[in-house]
């Protein structure tokens, strides 16, 4: 599975930089094209490890001022 994120910042929250920074952090990579970033899953990923991920990049970008969206597909 690969999980894409889709950022939206906002000139009263964190600098871009800082959230690309803080999302490095956790595994996520910069792409370019419909998406921001990217995480690739190992074999084994389940819904419940993507719920969790999703809850860590809540809690990694609070108080930034950002709005995200996040889309999990799975690979072949």
């Amino acid at each position: 599975m690969k999980s894409y994120l889709k950022i939206y910042v906002s000139s009263e929250g964190a600098a871009p930089s800082e959230v690309v920074e803080r999302l490095m952090r956790m595994g996520f990579q910069p792409v370019a094209g419909n998406y921001d970033f990217v995480i690739e899953w190992d074999e084994n990923g389940s819904v419940q490890d993507m719920i969790e991920v999703a809850n860590q990049v809540h809690a990694t970008l609070k108080g930034c001022k950002v709005i995200f969206k996040m889309e999990t597909v799975p690979t072949r």
